[in-house]
């Protein structure tokens, strides 16, 4: 069993390192052309250009312990400073009807996942680790998703399946579309 240590932690914060300076430099590259895409949908792109040619090409073995280590703790720390600034004082007259369409959209994912995600996927482990991304990503956003697969995978088993999936489909394809539209749309002049 291969440990985590310091270089296998500074080997994957490089590929991070790497995956961040392809975001950067293509945010600025596409800025201002049809495909201006958000810079963490070119870190997505980044990190999947990165594994596919090391792995491929250079026959480099990634430690994915050291990438999920990370990565975890990333998304922990995002998740925290994303709480922390939220100034929920300011939404005091909104939490009536924030606290309905709350119920509502929850109650709608609920029975959506149980009807449909979960019998198109399979109706297997794999497919209830894929509801709960869904549901992630249907009441929040794709770290919501990943955060709630995380709890699953923790307290049963690994499911690499949804792993690769959700946070491609999530946070990679619906981004892109999500850009694509609004610059056909920002584009289009005005009657």
């Amino acid at each position: 069993m291969r440990f985590i240590t310091a270089s296998s932690t500074i080997e994957t914060l490089a590929l991070f390192a790497g995956a961040l300076a392809f975001a950067d430099g293509m945010t600025l590259v596409a800025e201002g052309t049809w495909f201006e895409l958000p810079t963490f949908v070119w870190a997505l792109a980044g990190g999947v250009i990165i594994r596919n040619v090391l792995t491929m090409v250079f026959n480099f073995e990634m430690f994915d312990r050291s990438i999920d280590v990370l990565g975890n703790a990333s998304l922990s720390l995002f998740l925290a400073m994303a709480l922390l600034s939220l100034k929920l004082w300011q939404l005091t007259d909104l939490a009536g009807p924030v606290l309905v369409i709350l119920i509502v959209q929850t109650i709608i994912m609920i029975i959506y996942v149980y009807l449909i995600t979960f019998k198109v996927m399979g109706k297997d482990y794999d497919a209830a680790v894929l509801s709960a991304g869904h549901c992630g990503f249907g009441m929040g956003a794709t770290p919501t998703a990943i955060a709630n697969m995380q709890a699953v995978t923790d307290r049963y088993l690994p499911s690499p399946k949804a792993f690769l999936i959700v946070p491609m489909v999530g946070a990679f394809f619906v981004d892109i579309v999500n850009a694509t539209i609004l610059q056909i749309f920002t584009k289009l002049p005005f009657m």
